[in-house]
């Protein structure tokens, strides 16, 4: 017989019964029932009921075992009387009585359960990893990323894609983030860096002549965290394609994504009719280039019925120029309580507060509009904003105002929490929209400079052309793939052509020889027969965050760093020793505390 185990914990039914087998794995509870112990064992593959009594020589050994201690067993497999049959189990048919044990490996207390779902301190958690990952929740969500990264390779490997591994030590180079930079020991004084992305080494692999590529690529970015991002590394779908348009990208990934999730969302739907928004329309519509479409709720400007109105702090706020009134219809919000509360959110984001009005029935049986604003600006110009936006008795219209620029991520958050409230929004389906259309450019207002908004390597629209115009009015050949208010996917037709990417540059205030500087490989290789390309990348971390319906990118990282992009369990980063810095020539100037 095997050392260790003839079986899994998960592999015995009742088919088994009399055979003499082995298990090996780890105590998940013991349960003590008049002198006969109950030992739960529990293994990568699942769970068997264990049972062990003063008969069996093994007795004494299992009195002494605890929850976590990893032992071997040896045992016979026993059909269950009727009334103990377990149908949540696989192998709640059988039992195995032990008659003999082997400890292989004892544990000391425990800093946290294993057993059960119990919520516990996030330090504690991240610095035991190793013991919270042998949770059943987390320990499946690790298995589902595993599933879906498969999934996801065969899926490209079947329409025609080869996979290529991209370098990991590359140059520095700006990708809207900070570099983790590495330095040199072989040329003291110069710099690696991590990849931000494999950007500019997928659009060489075009120029390579390879025609379609993809990558589960690591990526490293030495950012700020939240709750769907990483502060320092993740993983994507990485992937290019030459002599293609945007649609057809959208047309070879959207069946992937689709794939995955109709495969792993467990049975929730998945709207297969993405619609493709335009930047400047979801900006407006819902504040944001990540939409959560589950909510039906639009913002719409309503600029025309404060112009002139009693309202003075509106009116006199759209007598500056770039400015706008935005209305967040509430559909079933007409009531003072939830106005009110709307009103106390809007001061939770540190706004003075969020004008409303909201439509009731009179006593006569009309209609009317309520709250302060529809005292200031009067009944004609409520009645318009009400047919404007659709809304009835019952239903109530949020107002924010100013450039918005400044206003929209509250917004955005306002339109999120009445959807949320007033239950508008269907959390149990997956909703995808493509954003296009981004602005390449932005002015600067304090400077007055115009400087990239978006990816600098996309093509823009209308080619040198557009170059030409007004900068601010330049769109790219760039886009996002939202679901369910998170990014998914973010990706280009690339600028392939070195002479518009010079006056691209150029116009951002990048000369000539900063861009060779910069990006000197990929310039040098696009004047060389470079094809048009063109693709994108899907962030790995975050689609399965999605389908484990987890609210924090943690619960599907295996190892994730803390809020601090600390890691307590290895005691990342740390101190360099002496020789460390000598060898690399390197001298530490820390700030002072």
């Amino acid at each position: 017989m095997h050392p260790y185990r003839s079986h899994t914990c998960g592999d015995l039914r009742l088919s088994d019964e009399g055979q003499t087998i082995r298990l090996s794995g780890w105590v998940h509870r013991v349960r003590d029932h008049g002198g006969v112990l109950f030992i739960d064992l529990r293994d990568h593959y699942g769970m068997t009921q264990c049972v062990v009594d003063p008969d069996s020589a093994a007795f004494g050994l299992a009195e002494t075992v605890r929850s976590e201690w990893c032992i071997r067993i040896d045992a016979t497999v026993k059909k269950r009387t009727e009334e103990t049959i377990n149908p949540d189990l696989p192998t709640g048919e059988i039992e195995v009585f032990i008659r003999d044990m082997e400890v292989l490996g004892s544990a000391k207390e425990l800093p946290l359960p294993v057993f059960g779902e119990q919520e516990y301190p996030e330090e504690v958690r991240l610095k035991y990893r190793f013991l919270d990952l042998r949770r059943e929740k987390l320990h499946n969500n690790m298995i589902l990323r595993s599933n879906v990264v498969r999934d996801i390779r065969d899926r490209m490997w079947a329409i025609g894609f080869n996979e290529f591994q991209t370098p990991i030590i590359t140059a520095s180079s700006p990708e809207g983030a900070r570099d983790f930079l590495v330095p040199s020991r072989l040329h003291p004084g110069k710099f690696y860096a991590l990849p931000q992305a494999p950007q500019q080494f997928k659009q060489l692999l075009m120029v390579s002549g390879f025609d379609k590529y993809f990558q589960i690529a690591p990526c490293f970015r030495d950012e700020d965290p939240r709750a769907d991002r990483s502060p320092t590394d993740f993983y994507q779908l990485d992937m290019e394609m030459s002599f293609v348009t945007q649609q057809e990208v959208f047309d070879t990934i959207e069946p992937v994504i689709a794939g995955v999730f109709e495969k792993f969302g467990n049975d929730r739907p998945v709207n297969r009719n993405w619609p493709q928004i335009s930047y400047k329309d979801s900006a407006l519509w819902y504040g944001t280039d990540k939409p959560d479409l589950r909510n039906p709720i639009k913002m719409q400007i309503v600029s025309e019925h404060f112009a002139g109105s009693g309202f003075a702090i509106f009116a006199n706020l759209l007598e500056q120029p770039g400015t706008e009134i935005r209305a967040i219809p509430a559909p079933k919000g007409g009531s003072r309580k939830f106005c009110d509360r709307m009103n106390k959110f809007a001061q939770g984001e540190g706004l003075p507060g969020m004008g409303y009005i909201f439509w009731r029935k009179a006593e006569d049986g009309s209609m009317e509009a309520a709250g302060p604003l529809a005292k200031n600006i009067g009944p004609e110009r409520t009645e318009a904003i009400r047919q404007q936006l659709g809304l009835e008795v019952g239903d109530a219209a949020f107002f924010l105002g100013g450039k918005p620029k400044q206003f929209q991520a509250v917004a955005a958050k306002a339109r999120v929490t009445i959807g949320e409230e007033l239950g508008h929004t269907d959390k149990d389906r997956f909703e995808f929209a493509w954003i296009v259309d981004f602005p390449i450019y932005e002015k600067d207002e304090e400077t007055g400079e115009i400087d990239f908004e978006h990816n600098p390597f996309s093509m823009p629209q209308g080619g040198m052309e557009a170059l030409e115009g007004d900068p601010l009015e330049v769109l790219g050949y760039q886009y996002d793939l939202s679901c369910n208010g998170h990014e998914l996917v973010s990706g280009a037709i690339r600028n392939h052509k070195p002479e518009i990417m010079y006056k691209a540059f150029e116009i951002a205030g990048y000369p000539k020889e900063e861009v060779n500087k910069r990006f000197g490989g990929m310039v040098n290789a696009f004047q060389y027969g470079a094809p048009p390309h063109g693709g994108c990348a899907a962030g790995i971390d975050r689609i399965v965050m999605l389908l484990a319906d987890e609210a924090n990118i943690r619960e599907v990282m295996l190892f994730p760093m803390n809020q601090k992009a600390e890691d307590l369990m290895m005691g990342a980063p740390n101190e360099p020793d002496t020789a460390q810095l000598r060898e690399l020539h390197l001298r530490l100037n820390l700030p002072e505390e």
